[in-house]
């Protein structure tokens, strides 16, 4: 089959297309799904150049999100036919392993599963949208909603709102009520995230988020109104980005207010400045990855019209080192996709 080979850690030129890769073969408790879409995630970035601490078996096929059709079923197998759309759930919650990373994964022509990852996919979801959903759209509902609690009312602002991470989470935050405050790198992106929904928009690469955080809603202060109620700040901050950003977050958060995290693509260890923590009583919220009724209810929010899947570009498979560049780039707003 064809699929794009990492050999060795490092930078873009270690992606190969190779069209001889073995076919994988349905082993008990197994099927092999024909790829139709598979998203790529910043995750895929991190895989690339080598993750501290986590050994990927080499020769590693990227690619966490996989969508498409039943082709092959070992033995063992029930409930499942040759022919049914799939999306498959990276993460197997019952071996360990996580696609496209441990096990190969989407980008390549098949794709071995087991079936206990698989998640029927309704006729009124494509396989584009489904493949788009388990890791940037999963991940953001379980931290804006589950763990973040955001509600009617809140201000939120969003750091790295573009990517599928910020995009999905903008969305859930406005069907919760709040207003959102997206920070785009470019004019063109600040377009976008308007036409998703955002209340205002800050160019990061203009100006700085924090001032103008300050000059639009209030510089956080201890002193309380008359009436008792926290002034100045916003309600809550998403960050998974990290890096030098952090600390500048959390001084745009009010008294009390909830800084949500679930990752850090600009790096995992910023300067920290505990003042600001215990001085305004801050809630520094994790949360990691989604669980499978996370997807169910993406699914669900999909069919209804109630969520929108902003595809920004799609790749052939053998154009998917330009694919992970785009994101590595930060050039997109929304999901890049790989149909092989």
């Amino acid at each position: 089959m064809k699929a794009l080979v990492l050999r060795e850690h490092g930078g873009p030129e270690q992606l190969e297309l190779e069209t001889d890769f073995p076919d994988p073969v349905a082993g008990e408790g197994d099927v092999v799904v024909r790829v139709r879409s598979t998203s790529l995630n910043y995750h895929d970035v991190f895989t690339r150049r080598g993750m501290p601490g986590i050994r990927i078996p080499l020769p590693a096929i990227m690619g966490l999100d996989v969508a498409g059709e039943i082709v092959s079923i070992g033995a063992g197998v029930e409930g499942w036919a040759i022919g049914d759309r799939v999306l498959v759930d990276p993460i197997n919650r019952i071996e360990g392993g996580l696609m496209g990373e441990t096990v190969h994964g989407g980008l390549a022509e098949l794709c071995r599963a087991r079936a206990h990852q698989l998640i029927r996919l309704p006729d009124a979801v494509s396989f584009d949208e489904a493949a788009a959903l388990p890791v940037a759209y999963g991940t953001a509902l379980r931290m804006v909603s589950t763990i973040g609690q955001v509600k009617a009312g809140e201000k939120v602002l969003i750091l790295g709102a573009s990517g599928g991470v910020g995009v999905c989470a903008l969305q859930l935050c406005k069907a919760a009520g709040a207003y959102v405050i997206a920070c785009a790198g470019t004019p063109a992106k600040a377009e976008q995230l308007k036409a998703l929904g955002a209340d205002e928009t800050i160019l990061y690469t203009e100006e700085d988020f924090l001032q103008v955080s300050h000059a639009r809603h209030g510089k956080p202060t201890i002193r309380r109104s008359p009436e008792g109620v926290p002034q100045r700040g916003v309600d809550v901050v998403v960050n998974f980005t990290g890096g030098d950003t952090w600390v500048k977050g959390l001084r745009t958060l009010r008294v009390g207010g909830r800084a949500l995290t679930c990752g850090a693509t600009a790096g995992y260890d910023p300067k920290e400045d505990l003042r600001f923590i215990w001085t305004f009583e801050l809630q520094i919220r994790g949360s990691n990855g989604w669980q499978r009724d996370d997807i169910h209810t993406l699914l669900d929010k999909v069919q209804r019209g109630e969520l929108k899947v902003p595809i920004d570009q799609r790749y052939s498979l053998a154009d998917g080192t330009r694919a992970l560049d785009s994101i590595e780039q930060r050039r997109i707003v929304g999901k890049v996709l790989v149909n092989p």
